[in-house]
């Protein structure tokens, strides 16, 4: 708990600091370290880049993930790997000490998330869909869903003043068909800042070089060179641009420009949230 609060503490120092002017404040949210990088991370760089505040939390710590590591000496490196990552993104990267496999919805560990987007004053939050293979992914979705209204209410956490107005919750993408497929609200062009994401992303060697080509059986083919393991990685990470998001980049880039977007990535707006005008939007993300 003590940790938690010089958490809360650096936050709001940071935010007394930095949130100034028209700036944009953003909270991604995943299950795991490297979660919000896979999901988010292109327009995570692309605020960053223009200037806004942005802020990745893992609510939990890793400490599973791995088939040869584990316990507090994987959830080390796991949280070395995110600060590293963070560096590369160009944002603040907080690793939440919840074991990995174990996540629950429970009452403290949504007030954990309250605490954090009131402190950053967050505009938009984002994070999984409920619907997911893995019970942390869906947990974590169900947890952002229960703090969304929350956040403004001020006898809830009272010790962090609420916010004034609801955030705009969105869902990133997934492939999951059931209960309804994914519905791209809102589609970023990160084709420019597609390369710097993979290598932010290559900062979690633990995952993308050893634990997840294990999970799969591609363990033997990941390069032993740093620059050959960014390129498979590149390969591995580049997901075809589906037809509906082609049709949301029309949308909010025009015909001409969308042909040309070779990475994006896409956002569905949370009911449970703001509801945002296409307006809004624009403003929310100025690219």
């Amino acid at each position: 708990m003590k940790k938690f609060f010089i958490h809360i503490f650096l936050v709001c120092v940071f935010s007394l600091y930095a949130f100034s002017g028209e700036k944009i404040n953003v909270v991604i949210i995943g299950a795991h370290p490297d979660d919000c990088d896979i999901d988010a991370g292109g327009t995570a760089i692309k605020f960053a880049k223009a200037g806004h505040n942005v802020l990745f939390i893992s609510v939990t710590n890793g400490d599973a993930g791995h088939h040869e590591k584990g316990g507090g000496a994987l959830a080390k490196i796991r949280r070395a790997e995110a600060k590293e990552a963070g560096k590369r993104f160009g944002v603040e990267y907080i690793v939440l000490d919840n074991h990995d496999g174990e996540l629950m919805p429970t009452l403290p560990v949504r007030l954990e998330l309250i605490r954090l987007i009131r402190a950053w004053n967050a505009d938009v939050v984002i994070g999984p869909r409920p619907n997911d293979y893995h019970p942390d992914h869906r947990n974590t979705a169900t947890l952002i869903q229960d703090a969304a209204y929350m956040v403004i209410v001020p006898n809830v956490a009272p010790d962090t003043p609420p916010l004034k107005k609801n955030p705009v919750f969105l869902y990133t993408e997934d492939n999951f068909q059931k209960p309804y497929p994914f519905e791209p609200d809102i589609v970023i062009d990160i084709t420019e800042v597609f390369d710097q994401k993979i290598y932010a992303m290559s900062a979690h060697e633990s995952q993308f070089f050893e634990w997840l080509p294990w999970t799969n059986g591609t363990l033997e083919q990941v390069p032993e060179n740093k620059e050959e393991r960014l390129k498979w990685l590149a390969k591995w990470r580049n997901p075809h641009v589906k037809e509906n998001v082609r049709k949301g980049l029309i949308k909010w880039y025009g015909e001409g420009k969308s042909s040309s977007v070779k990475q994006a990535e896409a956002f569905e707006i949370c009911e449970y949230g703001r509801r945002p005008s296409d307006e809004e939007i624009r403003k929310l993300f100025p690219f």
